[in-house]
Order: structure tokens, then C-alpha cells, then sequence
């Protein structure tokens, strides 16, 4: 694409009667909505769920750090630290993420101000923080929501600093930072999404500099060093752990259409769907996520039209659009099973050009009949919202209530543990070893499986020295030999059976 001396057209200030700025708090307003949705919904009776528990107890000086497999990365870990140092509380801890969440979610889109406006950020921001899943991300302990508000202002910093702006220096380094704060948390995604960024940078002259691409490589290698160093620790290097981690992932291949169906099913619960063999959702809640590559198409179509204005006005639609394709691709082409989110970095780089698209919509309607025709698409714009937002509150107080039934059936199994004697120090094995253990401040080993980090030899010298127990599921089965002899107790309020010697 040719480039011309014209730059993106700057955001207007609105001013007061007197002639005094008008500070926009749009965006600030979808921040604190989305802070009191978690408070309400999310917060309130939720235990620690199954991957919680295993990144909580890496950083928690009151239990044993259960086993870390490959595909993870620390730095969701290294955000709890500090709380988790200071505090045993699990609401402590979620106030301090729906705070948190709320503020990155200000900051990754008050990014984009300056290349969209205030107005389409705000909308941006308020598609994102209205789904189901990003509420009930929010005071999780995962990294997808953070890794998603990381792309969103990894990719703005990166439009900000084309060769030619103010303030390119910050921008490179707003860049760099969130680039590492994005492998920080998941250091295979940042591949994916820093891609179409140095694509970019090889083929777009406005970003065709050593300074941008440093900032890019530079971003990537000290957010996953640590994965990188751990990956030698641990592992047996780079290689090695990522053949573990495709391992644990169910070999990760074509899959072609698997992750797509699978996404589909799950996108409205369960939180992971593995294997993936449920019915798909109705069409009255899915049909935002059937009409989005539409939208999304529309609204590069709308500025490829414009291309002949400026290169930079062109790539704020499409580079988000890239780099969301990217992150989606392992997802929904290399995977044969899903979780909602998978793809929520997915969903907050596509919320822009949607975002876009519909500002677009009004204005030309505006523009081809009038004030009446602009006013009447907003409020057909405004009634498709509510109904949507509608449609993800029913679908988070569902989803709610199930996380919360499977982290109080979590706690109840602990609580029992312990009246059997199973306490500190204590291990704790089969199916679902880890949350319980964790809730019970023991030590967790598993013999088989994805998270296998102990053999049967290791379990029966443990089982002589400490109070040990065994987990059984009644649905699947499978008493290894060496409990058989050991003495079975029903965990009231769950349908597991706990074996101790």
C-alpha cells in the first residue's frame, strides 16, 4: 500500500460553555460497570477453581507448590504474589483483581484514544467487558483476560509509533512492555501475536525501523526469558517443552475444524470443554459470535475502500484484525477441544474494528437521510446491544452458579479430608488432587495423566510417612492396586470416595 504525507486525522476535544475541555469519561464509566458486574456476580461465594489453585499455590508460602506443567506460564503467578503473601483471603484476593482488571481494562483501551476516539474506544472497551466470560475472568486467577488487555495494548502502542508521530519513543516502549507483559503470561500467545507486528514492520514503511522491530523482539525476550530459562530447568529446553506441552494438550496438530466446532459448543459454558461432545448453543445466544467474522469483514471492507487516504488509517482496522486471526489460530486450528477463554484476547483485538464499523453505520446513515436517519440507526444500534448484553447476563449468572458449585464441592471434599486426618504435611492423589489438596494444605502427585509427577513407588514410601489419601470418582473407575487394602470414605456433598491407608 502507498503511503502519503497525511497522518491519522487527531481526536477532537470537546469543550465546556466557558470553553473549557471536557474531560470524556466514557470509558472510565465502562471500567467501573465492569468492576460492579464482577462485585455482583463473580466475587460473592467463589471458591478457587482447578487451574487457580495450581497457579495460587506457586506463589503461596502456606502450601506446597503443585506440579507446573509445560504449557503454563508464571505470569498470572507473579501478579497474585503480593496478595497472596499478605493474605490467605480468597475475597481479599478477588477485590484485589476486580480492581486490578478494571484499571488494565481503562488503560489497555485508553490506548486507542488517539487512533479511533473516545467515543468508539468507550463502545470497544464496553463489547469486551460485557461478555460472560471476560465478567467472570475478571477476579479469576488465569491469564487469558490479561493476555487479551495486553494484545489490545500491545497493537495500539504499535500503531503509535509509526516513524513519523509525537511521542514514538513512548510508544516504542508502551510497546515493549506490554509485548513482555504479554509472554510473561503466555509465552507461546506473544508469538502469535507479535507475528503480524514484525510483518508489519517489514512491510509497512510508516514502521519499517530498527527502533520498532527492537521494541517488538526486545518486549518478547525479556517477557519469556523466564519461560525460556525454565524451559531448560525444567524440561530439557525450548524443544523439549513444547513437544511436552502439544503432549498435554492432546498433540497438538490439524486438527482442522475440531477447535472451531469445539469453540462453538463451548462458547457459552462449560468453562472447558475436554472432550468436547456437547450439543452447540442456541442460535438466539451464539448469533453474536456467528455474525462477528461478518462485522469484522465489513469492517476491513469499509477501509480497504478508504485506502487511497493514508496507510495509517487503513492498518488501526486491519492490524488488530491480523493479529487477533493469529492468536486464533492455535485455538481453533491446532486444538481439539476448547474453553471460552481461549479466545478472549481474540474477542478484545476484533471489539475495535466492530467498534469502528458501527460509529461508521451512524454516520453514514447521517450523512445519506438526515438526523432522523442517524437517530433511528442509533437506537436499532442501541436495542441490538441491550438485547446482546441481555444475553451475557443470563449466560454469567449461569455460568457463575456452576463454577461456584464446583469449587464448594472442592472445599467440602478438603473440609472432610481433614476430619479423616489428612492434614499438613499430607498428600493427596488421584482425580482432581490438585484444588483439593490445595484446599486441604497438602502436597499434590498424580501417577498418570497430564499432570503426572510421581510414580506408584513414590506415592506407597509417602503413604508410610505421611497421612496420605487417595481420590476416587465413582463415574470413572480406576483403584490402583496398591489402595485396595486402604480404607474407603464417602466425601459427603461431592460423589468421591477418599482412600487412606
Amino acid at each position: 500500500m502507498a503511503t502519503t504525507d497525511r497522518r491519522v486525522e487527531p481526536v477532537s476535544v470537546t469543550t465546556d460553555r466557558d470553553g473549557t475541555p471536557h474531560r470524556d469519561v466514557r470509558l472510565a464509566t465502562v471500567a467501573v460497570a465492569f468492576a460492579v458486574l464482577q462485585l455482583c456476580y463473580a466475587v460473592a461465594h467463589m471458591d478457587l477453581g482447578w487451574d487457580e489453585s495450581v497457579y495460587l499455590s506457586q506463589v503461596d508460602p502456606r502450601n506446597p507448590a503443585a506440579f507446573f506443567s509445560a504449557p503454563r506460564s508464571r505470569g498470572i503467578s507473579f501478579l497474585v504474589a503480593p496478595v497472596v503473601t499478605l493474605t490467605p483471603s480468597v475475597t481479599a484476593l478477588r477485590v484485589t483483581l476486580v480492581l486490578l482488571s478494571s484499571l488494565a481494562l481503562f488503560a489497555a483501551f485508553r490506548v486507542w484514544e488517539p487512533l479511533l476516539g473516545k467515543g468508539r474506544v468507550a463502545l470497544a472497551a464496553l463489547l469486551l467487558a460485557g461478555l460472560w466470560i471476560t465478567v467472570l475472568s475478571g477476579p479469576e486467577v488465569m491469564p487469558n483476560l490479561w493476555l487479551a488487555l495486553a494484545a489490545v495494548a500491545a497493537v495500539g502502542w504499535f500503531l503509535r509509533a509509526r516513524r513519523d508521530a509525537p511521542g514514538r519513543r513512548r510508544a516504542r516502549t508502551g510497546l515493549a512492555l506490554a509485548l513482555a507483559a504479554a509472554a510473561l503470561l503466555r509465552a507461546p500467545d506473544a508469538v502469535w501475536l507479535a507475528l503480524p507486528l514484525l510483518a508489519a514492520c517489514a512491510g509497512l514503511r510508516a514502521w519499517r525501523t530498527p527502533a520498532t522491530a527492537a521494541a517488538v523482539l526486545g518486549g518478547l525476550a525479556a517477557g519469556g526469558a523466564q519461560w525460556a530459562a525454565e524451559a531448560y530447568t525444567r524440561f530439557g529446553g525450548i524443544g523439549r517443552r513444547l513437544a511436552l506441552s502439544s503432549d498435554t494438550e492432546g498433540g497438538m496438530g490439524a486438527h482442522l475444524g475440531a477447535g472451531l466446532r469445539a469453540s462453538y459448543r463451548a462458547l457459552n459454558g462449560p468453562q472447558l470443554c475436554r472432550p468436547c461432545r456437547i450439543a452447540g448453543p442456541s442460535v438466539t445466544h451464539s448469533l453474536w459470535w456467528l455474525l462477528l467474522p461478518v462485522l469484522v469483514a465489513a469492517a476491513c471492507a469499509m477501509a480497504m475502500r478508504a485506502r487511497h487516504r493514508q496507510t495509517e488509517a487503513v492498518a488501526v482496522t486491519l492490524l488488530p484484525v491480523a493479529c487477533a486471526l493469529a492468536l486464533a489460530a492455535p485455538y481453533l486450528l491446532l486444538l481439539d477441544y476448547a474453553a471460552p477463554r481461549f479466545l478472549l484476547p481474540v474477542y478484545a483485538l476484533l471489539a475495535l474494528p466492530v467498534a469502528a464499523l458501527a460509529a461508521q453505520t451512524v454516520r453514514a446513515s447521517g450523512a445519506a437521510g438526515g438526523r432522523w436517519a442517524r437517530l433511528t440507526t442509533v437506537a436499532l444500534l442501541c436495542a441490538v446491544l441491550t438485547a446482546h448484553l441481555a444475553v451475557q447476563i443470563e449466560e454469567l449468572r449461569v455460568n457463575t452458579a456452576d463454577a461456584r458449585d464446583t469449587t464448594v464441592r472442592y472445599r467440602r471434599a478438603a473440609d472432610e479430608l481433614g476430619r479423616l486426618g489428612v492434614t499438613a504435611p499430607c498428600l493427596v492423589t488421584g482425580p482432581r488432587a490438585q484444588p483439593i489438596a490445595y484446599e486441604a494444605g497438602c502436597a499434590s502427585a498424580q501417577t498418570m495423566g497430564n499432570n503426572r509427577s510421581h510414580t506408584t513407588a513414590d506415592i506407597v514410601r509417602t503413604a508410610a510417612r505421611i497421612p496420605t489419601a487417595l481420590l476416587y470418582d465413582t463415574r470413572h473407575p480406576y483403584l490402583p492396586p496398591y489402595a485396595r487394602r486402604w480404607h474407603s470414605h464417602p466425601l459427603p456433598g461431592t460423589d468421591w470416595l477418599a482412600y487412606v491407608p
